[in-house]
C-alpha cells in the first residue's frame, strides 16, 4: 500500500451509482475502497481479481439497516485497512417504496427510515470516532435525493429519509469542521438506476419534459462531483447539499 493512498468506504457498492463509483475510484489510484452490500455479484468477483495483488478492494456481505451487521462490517474493514487509515465513507446505500402514506404499511416506512437514515448516522458514528482519532481530517458524503427538498407524490417515507440525511449532513459538518473533516450531500436527480426502475412511462416522460437537459440523469453524471468532494481540493467545502438533476429543481 501506498502511503499517500487513502481508505474510503461505500456502503452498496455491488450495483448503480455505488459500483460506479467503486469502480472510478479505483482506477483513479490513490484509493483503497471497501464496500458492502447483501449479495456478491460479478462486478464484485471482477473488481477483486482487478485490484486482488494491490490490495485496493474489500467487499463484505453486509445488510445495511442491520445494526450488528453494520457494526461486524466496519469491524472487518478496520481489520483490513487499518486502524488509522479511514480518510472517507460515502453513505450510499439505500431502499424506497412507493404508495400513498395513508395506505402505506408502517412496516415499510420504518424500514426505509433505517435503510436510509438511521444506518447512515451509525455509520458515520462509526467512521468519525476513528477520522476524530486519527486526526488528519476526513470526508463524509452523504448520497440523498431531490426529493428530500422537493418531495414527490407516493414517496413520503423515502423524501423524509432523504430529508433526514441532509439535516444530519448540515449538523455533522458544524460538528467536525475545526477537525478538517467535511460533510456533504450529493442529491441526485431521477437516475436511471434500480430505484428509478419502477417509475412507469408517463412518469418517466413528464420527468423528462420537466428537465432543462431534456433526459435522466446517469451514475455517470454524479460521480465526478463526489469524486471532488472527496479530494483534497474541496476541504472547504462543507455543510452542502449539491444537487445534480439536469435543472429539474431550478
Amino acid at each position: 500500500m501506498k502511503s499517500n493512498d487513502r481508505v474510503v468506504i461505500i456502503t452498496g457498492g455491488s450495483r448503480g451509482l455505488g459500483l460506479a463509483l467503486t469502480s472510478d475510484l479505483l482506477a483513479q489510484g490513490g484509493y483503497r475502497i471497501a464496500t458492502c452490500s447483501r449479495q456478491r455479484t460479478m462486478e464484485i468477483d471482477n473488481l477483486e481479481k482487478a485490484h486482488a495483488e494491490a490490495g485496493a478492494f474489500f467487499w463484505a456481505k453486509c445488510q445495511i439497516g442491520v445494526e450488528q451487521e453494520e457494526a461486524a462490517f466496519f469491524d472487518r474493514v478496520i481489520d483490513w485497512a487499518g486502524q488509522d487509515t479511514l480518510y472517507g465513507l460515502v453513505n450510499n446505500s439505500a431502499i424506497t417504496g412507493e404508495g400513498i402514506l395513508a395506505s402505506f404499511p408502517n412496516v415499510d416506512s420504518a424500514r426505509i427510515l433505517g435503510v436510509n437514515l438511521m444506518s447512515a448516522l451509525r455509520l458515520c458514528r462509526l467512521a468519525l470516532r476513528l477520522m476524530l482519532q486519527r486526526g488528519v481530517g476526513g470526508r463524509i458524503i452523504n448520497i440523498s435525493s431531490i426529493v428530500g427538498s422537493r418531495g414527490y407524490t407516493g414517496l413520503a417515507a423515502y423524501s423524509a429519509s432523504k430529508a433526514g440525511l441532509d439535516g444530519l449532513t448540515r449538523s455533522l459538518a458544524r460538528e467536525v469542521g475545526r477537525r478538517g473533516i467535511t460533510v456533504n450531500s450529493v442529491a441526485p436527480g431521477y437516475l436511471q438506476t434500480a430505484l428509478s426502475a419502477g417509475l412507469n412511462h408517463q412518469q418517466r416522460k413528464q420527468i423528462i419534459n420537466r428537465t432543462p437537459v431534456g433526459r435522466l440523469g446517469s451514475v455517470t453524471d454524479v460521480v465526478p462531483l463526489i469524486r471532488f468532494l472527496l479530494s483534497p481540493e474541496a476541504c472547504f467545502i462543507t455543510g452542502q447539499i449539491l444537487v445534480v438533476d439536469g435543472g429539474l429543481s431550478c
